[in-house]
């Protein structure tokens, strides 16, 4: 069975109501990356930045996997599928995809801040201050902000060389080290781009570009895999 790994962004998300962050109106024009999503953001204020993921998980629960997610489950009957994301929401899972990667952390789960391997499964959208982890430390989102290192990168790359196909969806190959993973890909392979915008990236690999959205090009996608 073939090796399908696929990279997935907010894009395939989008289509499930899920507010992106850097399209026009997306969550950056709200709020400031530096005030929400560091660690200079948590020791200045831990309130805001808890506000801010409780708003995103309460979200989250109010949304559904799109047709988009769903065939990424249906490729399984026929591929070894592994999907590496840069989402934080659980909407693959929900889906039903087995084998999921989460690069940038999971919106649900929440983790110590003494000891970074005690992590949590949420049982409600909000953490306030004051939920304390076994060791009595204040619990802080299980993601990986900006200037923090990405723990799951390796495991990424070590399952994208030996991937067979490599799909991307909905991004824009914008966010590293996410992006850098198309380099990972032997150049022998075909790699799938689905997005509505053409990324600006040199053309390094065989690449074939699918301009549509997430699950319009995923229908594309499967017709385009049947006669590989």
């Amino acid at each position: 069975m073939k090796k399908l790994v696929v990279l997935t962004g907010a894009g395939i998300s989008a289509e499930s109501g899920i507010s992106t962050f850097r399209d026009n109106g997306g969550l950056w024009d709200t709020y400031r990356i530096e005030d929400v999503a560091t660690p200079e953001a948590w020791e200045r204020n831990q309130e805001l930045v808890l506000q801010f993921y409780n708003e995103r998980r309460k979200q989250a629960e109010s949304v559904k996997p799109n047709a988009a997610h769903y065939a990424l489950v249906e490729l399984e009957k026929d591929y070894d599928v592994t999907i590496i994301t840069q989402n934080v929401d659980n909407l693959h899972e929900i889906a039903g995809s087995s084998k999921v990667i989460h690069l940038h952390g999971e919106l649900f789960k929440s983790r110590s801040t003494k000891n970074p391997e005690l992590v949590y499964e949420m049982k409600s959208w909000e953490l306030k201050t004051g939920d304390l982890c076994e060791l009595g430390s204040q619990l802080r989102p299980h993601i990986v902000w900006f200037g923090e290192e990405v723990p799951m990168m390796d495991m990424a790359v070590e399952i994208t060389e030996k991937a067979d196909i490599f799909a991307v969806i909905g991004t824009s190959l914008a966010v590293y080290p996410a992006a850098g993973l198309v380099n990972y890909i032997e150049l022998s392979k075909p790699i799938f781009i689905i997005d509505p915008a053409q990324p600006e990236i040199r053309l390094k690999h065989n690449m074939i570009f699918i301009q549509e959205k997430a699950t319009v090009g995923m229908e594309i996608l499967k017709k385009e895999l049947s006669s590989l």
